[in-house]
């Protein structure tokens, strides 16, 4: 049986808005589980909800209910040393390269700076060897430790963030788009680079994406999501070749491929539904071409049958 590193429980998230009692809804009641050691991929619409709950799961956003329970503990309720002893497990990739790093910071201070601030008794020279090694582990060369952000491409700055993110050798990072913002070459190197450091460094990822090819190769389980509801979780190989959920169908479907240039397929149709003027019964009733009556009044239950987990009203 596979140990769970994280349990997101119930999870709400509403932010305000300029209207008087509207908000959007961000995370609707989200749960799940992310394994040890794996990698739990969250795709959907840019708007779902993905990085929201991303930033909801370890911390980096409060969410209005719910819990984050990482190694059997609720980090929500932690404070002071205890919250700071369990943060340097739960680290971030960002998805922007250029915004992620600061311009008045050298890659070696960028670095160093997580290892100063939770060893605070180690040697300047254990640290700057610390640093080295972990630039050598990402691809960036020795010679360019005294080196400023401006001076390196987005693939190479990504490369930066991701030595950050590992320097404490976290149990979970939640990687957000990690590659969106980079050129398709640099995108394949970064991609086997996080596979190769998971491997050695023993991590689970949180991977947030809207490329499916993308998840396709990383993700050991994926988990589709929908104005910030869960529409399917599943293992990868079971999702893209047996996708239950209409959305997910159409998700895949979308995905340019040359077998199926020929091919007719069902697109996605209508405009997304407002996330502060949610619909009743199922969200993406609005859009969904198998759409019954019981789907606009009652809200799907997300099922769970032989790993597999759907919210639909026509999967049972």
């Amino acid at each position: 049986m596979r140990n769970i590193v994280l349990r997101l429980k119930n999870i709400v998230k509403e932010f305000p808005t300029s209207k008087k009692n509207k908000k959007v809804h961000a995370i609707s009641d989200v749960s799940l589980v992310i394994y040890e050691n794996e990698t739990l991929a969250l795709v959907g619409e840019s708007g779902c909800g993905k990085s929201t709950l991303g930033k909801c799961a370890i911390g980096l956003i409060m969410p209005d209910s719910g819990e984050s329970i990482f190694l059997d503990e609720n980090i929500y309720t932690k404070k002071g040393n205890d919250l700071k002893n369990t943060k340097k497990n739960l680290q971030i990739i960002f998805q922007d390269p250029y915004a992620s790093l600061n311009p008045r910071m050298t890659v070696g201070e960028i670095i160093s700076e997580p290892i100063i601030t939770h060893n605070k008794g180690m040697k300047k020279e254990e640290i700057k060897s610390k640093v080295l090694e972990l630039m050598q582990d990402v691809g960036i060369r020795k010679e360019y430790y005294n080196r400023y952000p401006h001076q390196f491409s987005g693939g190479q700055r990504q490369r930066i963030g991701i030595a950050r993110a590992i320097a404490l050798n976290p149990k979970l990072i939640v990687c957000d788009e990690p590659v969106s913002a980079l050129d398709v070459s640099i995108q394949s190197q970064v991609l086997n680079l996080l596979k190769d450091l998971q491997e050695k460094k023993k991590a689970s990822y949180l991977f947030i994406s809207h490329d499916l090819s993308v998840v396709n190769f990383i993700a050991d389980r994926v988990c589709v999501m929908f104005l910030g509801k869960i529409c399917e979780i599943g293992n990868t190989d079971d999702i893209f070749e047996n996708p239950l959920h209409p959305y997910t169908k159409l998700l895949l479907d979308a995905i340019p491929s040359i077998e199926n240039a020929g091919r007719q397929k069902e697109m996605l149709k209508g405009e997304i539904p407002s996330p502060i003027d949610v619909p009743s019964g199922c969200r993406f009733h609005t859009r969904c071409p198998h759409c019954m009556d019981i789907c606009k009044t009652d809200e799907p239950v997300l099922n769970e049958k032989d790993g597999r987990s759907v919210a639909c009203h026509r999967v049972k």
